[in-house]
């Protein structure tokens, strides 16, 4: 295991909080925007491309895990990357926190269509922006007033997502008769073409990774954590989309699980799915905060952004700042962009952080074979995802990566100017809260 160092947060966050940060990271937009998508393209073969890009997650899920298991502080992938350096670090940590925001953003996209299938008034125009704005504030305040209050509400959000999901989808197989066979398998052009898309209903599975400071035992929850919710996730997301295949009909839809409760259950259903809907999405950017918060706070820490980022309240031993400037940003993202976009930048962006982290598995020790398989398949299956991205979405990420150079350049002539007790003191700050 990897030395570390003491932080000023309390490690609040057990087993099940971190398990379901995991599910939560993972089960957001997805679920709720892909089914009549992946429908429409891929048939009755669509449910199966669940359990498929299930395995290839897992191929890189089991080295992450690896690396999870090394570390007790906050900050995944920046703390990972460090073994290559500062500025590995920063990238790793900018790209990551980049690919969480636009894929927050992506949910609260979402988000507002599911309640815009009520009253289309709300589909644009200063509704959507105000939805959009009060939904980011409720987040970061509840984030900002302690991380075992953020965890408590996402116990309960989890719970009012996963339950209803779980009953429409085994009422719809019931309703249907039998489940429609698979038909023969895409052509590999075209499930690549979708790759990422289908792998955003995935990523996510590292959130609970970047409040390990904050986590009981980090070393053995992290993992245990993160391979089991990746497992049970894959198995929910079978289910939906085989009842939703076996009860629906081919065709776009902007939010096709209140057409498939609508289709079972009437209004009634329509209305259930609506409201797990909008948990799920809650929890989603919830527990995103949560987790991607500690990102900024850990470049703070060590040095690779300005110091602001890193001050935690006196009050709540939370990172505030880090917090508010994420609230931010999600706003600001959601205003701009749609859902297909944002969550296709998000994926690729996070096949890079994935790639890295797993990487620095080489760091204190000799890798055997195995490992060494384990780490090349992984790393493999990030850059193929990688490779199937356009050049739009390649360019949106360069973007983004250029401005978070440019503060990494400010933090590090601030601590360039400053002599090393000036440095210190202010470290001494950040971990005071002051």
């Amino acid at each position: 295991m990897i030395p570390t160092r003491d932080e000023p947060l309390r490690r609040d966050i057990g087993f099940f909080g971190s398990a379901f940060l995991s599910f939560n990271g993972l089960v957001g937009a997805g679920i709720f925007a892909l089914p009549a998508t992946l429908y429409t393209q891929f048939g009755s073969f669509s449910p199966f491309l669940f359990p498929v890009f299930g395995l290839l997650v897992l191929v890189v899920a089991l080295p992450f895990a690896r690396v999870a298991a090394r570390h007790r502080e906050s900050g995944g992938p920046v703390v990972y990357a460090a073994t290559f350096g500062p500025v590995a670090a920063f990238q790793a940590g900018w790209i990551y926190y980049v690919a969480r925001a636009t894929a927050l953003a992506a949910n609260a996209t979402v988000l507002v269509s599911y309640l815009a299938s009520w009253s289309p008034a709300l589909a644009g125009g200063w509704p959507r922006a105000a939805i959009i704005l009060i939904l980011c504030g409720l987040v970061t305040l509840i984030n900002v007033i302690g991380v075992r209050k953020a965890i408590r509400a996402l116990d309960v959000l989890t719970v009012l997502k996963a339950l209803p999901l779980i009953a429409v989808a085994l009422i719809g197989l019931a309703l249907a008769g039998g489940i429609e066979p698979p038909g023969a398998p895409p052509p590999l052009d075209e499930a690549g073409a979708a790759a990422l898309l289908i792998l955003y209903a995935f990523v996510g599975f590292e959130n609970s990774v970047v409040p390990a400071g904050e986590t009981a035992d980090p070393t053995r929850t992290l993992p245990r954590a993160l391979i089991a919710t990746i497992v049970a996730t894959a198995l929910l997301y079978f289910l939906v989309q085989l009842s939703y295949v076996a009860v629906m009909e081919p065709g776009a839809n902007p939010a096709p699980m209140v057409a498939f409760g609508a289709a079972l259950l009437g209004p009634a259903g329509a209305l259930l799915l609506t409201a797990t809907a909008i948990c799920s999405l809650l929890g989603n950017i919830s527990g995103g905060m949560t987790g991607t918060t500690r990102t900024t706070y850990a470049m703070a820490r060590d040095g690779l952004l300005p110091g602001w980022f890193g001050r935690v309240s006196a009050r709540y031993a939370t990172p505030a700042n880090s917090i508010l400037f994420m609230g931010g940003l999600i706003a600001v993202l959601a205003l701009s962009g749609s859902f297909v976009w944002l969550a296709v930048v998000s994926t690729l962006a996070r096949m890079f952080v994935y790639a890295i982290s797993i990487a620095s598995l080489v760091r204190g020790q000799r890798p055997s074979p195995a490992l060494w398989l384990l780490m090349a398949a992984g790393i493999a299956v990030c850059l193929w995802a990688a490779c199937q991205s356009t050049w739009p979405s390649w360019r949106m990420l360069l973007i983004l990566a250029a401005a978070g150079t440019l503060l990494y350049i400010l933090a590090r002539l601030a601590r360039f100017r400053t002599g090393p007790e000036t440095r210190a003191a202010a470290n001494a700050d950040i971990v005071s809260g002051r």
